[in-house]
């Protein structure tokens, strides 16, 4: 019995470098394939595959003819969207090297590519392994006396040869291939044989049921992507894609209906559960079966083994898989012979290792994964509206969402394991692409502007709901009136914004703007490092202040605006009225306000302890509060709430009040409550040690003693005034 029954019979063949690098490397003589030798042929070989001779019959005996055509029409409905998806993409770029790994790489980045590109290159490998099993058990029905060892390594040796040294030979070869397999299919459709008694047009499932059935021949529809991969030898892509993927498709379907239609008229019913060989003894000719069913795993065979190094190569040439450089190199004839040496030895070590059905489904999932990719680049492209998304062949937006659903829905349906085993396998590989750093040449791909659309997409949508307290997060709007002397705190910003807070500086000058640009970028760096979300910009305007002015009221018509105005206060009293107004017009915009006075030695100490001074009755304290939960988290202290008593109420008055706000605060249970007597710059000098104090901002700013407090607390000092946005309690 063949071993390749659930497989994917997806064969690739021979694909080319990227565009950009491809202009001088091959001659423009080498480009030669229409639409039938490159794309028609190579899907066509793919499509009519061994599981069309030896399981289409078992699947008409369960299904009855009603039901198998059911299960080929719906099986055949997400190819063509694939199909058609793939034609769309391929007409409005050229793909290049690695087919359905180039057109995700282009569309969403190289990790992405990488991610489907590697289980897609290892499931092709392994797939010519499964193939040559094939072909060795069909070999040896006919031949019993062969060693299936040696007939194996012979085969394979022969298709390593003719990938290793010529691929315009495999091209050669498809045409006798193709013409044992019409020959086959030509001798059972025209069986000699009387109509089958029992023949059923509604089946009765007694093997499996429907969805079960529809698995099993599902992989037999695969295979559509061996046309595109040959989009570097097209004389014209754009038209020899769309036409040739699209022909066999529809051709194949007929085909696939047409032998249902005999096999349920002419092969008694239990004869088609049972039999698997039932063609070759009610067709025209057996023996012409036979071969074409040997040809089917050949090809199948063949494509995937020229298929795979090209796919291999398309990686190595983008730095994604080790040893890069070796797989990328290819012949003077353009051939990836390291690619293919390497696939040749991987290849052999499976045949050696003997059966592998236990991966088929896996390998099955990848391919699944690869077509749901496609479809959902085509998707997201359709959905952005870019202008740059222009196919000379279009779809609709419904067709690209039905195949990418479809895939999903067939994984699951043929084996949930390892579709979520295959999906966590792209996952992971992404996520080991992601922390590679890769980097794209040519202008990257539609991951910022897809982002930058959903972000457009939200923030219309939020327009239309209120800002709700319960969803506030740190967003600073930092002015940094010169980036080179700067007194802030870079990692205090951090620690005040960290995870999900955001930092837009700005600055403002009238000369020597890129300059500045320059400064104020690399001033941030080390916050871009971290992770953080980081704007900047530089207003051309002399007046520092006026500038300040302007940013503030235009961020405050947009959606994703910033929440508070973070400002540093230095020791030259002459900016005092600089700060003053900002902070007015912070308020004016309904701006919070925080503002740091640091420590000019001792900085922010251990970072570990935080002292937020509370006032009873006091309205201005829940940005204070925020605040102090964000520097608690990140610097893994403790909270110390401290409050200075008036004489003339009792002690337990004040315990109260802050274990109430702490309890609807939320705060950590380690936090300590202490409460103070006496005058204010008093209480300071008493209060508990912390690396960093924050306090209120009155409506009229002592600036004077903002500077002053910090030599009282021996720490920093940050001092806050609410927006009215804010809540502590939500």
């Amino acid at each position: 019995m063949l071993r390749i029954f659930v497989i994917s019979q997806n064969a690739t063949t021979m694909k080319r470098p990227e565009p950009s690098k491809l202009a001088d490397a091959r001659p423009d003589e080498a480009r030669r394939f229409g639409w039938f030798a490159g794309v028609f042929t190579p899907d066509i070989l793919t499509i009519l595959g061994v599981i069309m001779f030896l399981r289409l019959g078992w699947v008409v005996g369960n299904a009855g003819l009603l039901g198998s055509i059911a299960i080929i029409v719906l099986a055949k409905v997400i190819t063509i969207c694939t199909g058609l998806s793939m034609s769309s993409i391929t007409t409005n770029i050229r793909i290049g090297a690695g087919g359905a790994y180039s057109i995700i790489a282009k569309s969403l980045g190289l990790e992405a590519g990488g991610g489907v590109g590697i289980p897609f290159y290892v499931s092709q490998t392994l797939s010519a392994g499964l193939y040559i099993f094939g072909f060795t058990e069909g070999w040896t029905m006919i031949f019993p006396a062969h060693d299936p060892t040696i007939v194996a390594l012979a085969v394979w040796a022969l298709l390593l040869g003719v990938s290793y040294f010529s691929t315009a030979l495999a091209l050669k070869i498809q045409y006798f291939v193709l013409a044992a397999i019409v020959a086959a299919v030509a001798s059972f459709l025209l069986s000699p044989g009387e109509p089958a008694a029992d023949m059923r047009l509604i089946g009765t499932f007694e093997d499996a049921g429907f969805w079960d059935v529809f698995a099993i021949f599902f992989p037999a529809v695969t295979g559509i992507m061996a046309g595109a991969n040959l989009s570097g030898d097209l004389a014209n892509p754009r038209k020899a894609i769309p036409l040739g993927t699209m022909s066999a498709i529809l051709v194949t379907m007929t085909i696939y209906i047409g032998m249902a239609w005999v096999l349920a008229f002419v092969v008694p019913n239990e004869t088609l559960r049972d039999d698997q060989l039932a063609m070759v003894d009610y067709a025209l000719s057996g023996p012409v079966v036979i071969v074409g069913i040997l040809a089917a795993t050949f090809s199948s065979a063949l494509g995937s083994i020229v298929g795979a190094p090209r796919v291999l190569q398309a990686l190595a040439e983008r730095e994604t898989v080790p040893a890069s450089k070796l797989f990328a190199a290819k012949s003077k004839s353009a051939e990836p012979r390291n690619a293919v040496a390497f696939t040749g030895a991987v290849i052999a070590v499976s045949l050696l290792l003997g059966d592998l059905d236990a991966l088929a489904a896996l390998i099955t999932m990848f391919f699944l994964i690869t077509y749901g990719m496609l479809n959902l680049v085509v998707f997201i492209q359709q959905s952005m509206e870019i202008i740059s998304f222009r196919p000379t062949f279009k779809i609709p937006r419904f067709v690209p969402a039905l195949g990418a659903v479809g895939c999903v829905f067939v994984m699951f349906l043929i084996n949930a394991v390892f579709s979520v085993v295959g999906i966590v396998a792209v996952v992971g590989i992404y996520a080991w692409l992601t922390r590679k750093g890769l980097r794209a040449e040519g202008g990257g791909d539609i991951r910022g502007g897809m982002f930058l659309a959903l972000a457009e997409a939200a923030s219309r949508l939020s327009s239309k709901f209120p800002r709700h307290q319960i969803s506030w997060k740190p967003d600073l709007l930092v002015p940094i009136e010169d980036p080179d002397v700067w007194g802030g705190s870079l990692l205090f910003l951090q620690n005040i914004t960290y995870p999900n807070g955001s930092v837009f500086a700005f600055t403002a000058r009238d000369r020597e703007v890129k300059q500045t640009r320059e400064r104020l970028e690399k001033l941030l760096d080390p916050l871009r490092s971290r992770n953080m979300h980081v704007h900047a910009a530089v207003i051309e305007e002399p007046d520092f202040i006026h500038g300040a002015k302007i940013v503030i009221q235009t961020l405050h018509g947009g959606a994703l605006r910033p929440n508070s105005l973070f400002l540093t206060v230095g020791t030259d009293s002459k900016k005092d009225e600089a700060i003053r107004t900002l902070v007015r017009h912070a308020v004016d915009y309904e701006l919070g306000v925080v503002a740091l006075r640091q420590h000019p030695r001792v900085a922010f100490g251990m970072q570990k302890d935080v002292s937020l001074w509370l006032r009873d009755k006091s309205p201005n304290w829940h940005l204070a509060m925020l605040i102090t939960l964000q520097l608690q988290m990140n610097w893994g202290g403790k909270i110390n709430l401290v409050t200075v008593a008036d004489p003339d109420k009792p002690r337990r008055y004040y315990r109260d009040f802050l274990e109430s706000l702490s309890d609807q605060a939320r705060l950590p249970a380690m936090t300590e409550f202490h409460i103070l007597r006496g005058g204010f710059e008093e209480a300071v000098k008493s209060a508990p040690r912390a690396d960093v104090n924050i306090f209120g901002l009155a409506d009229q700013i002592n600036l004077e003693q903002i500077r002053r407090l910090p030599d009282f607390t021996q720490s920093s000092c940050l001092f806050v005034r609410d927006s009215g946005h804010e809540s502590a309690l939500a």
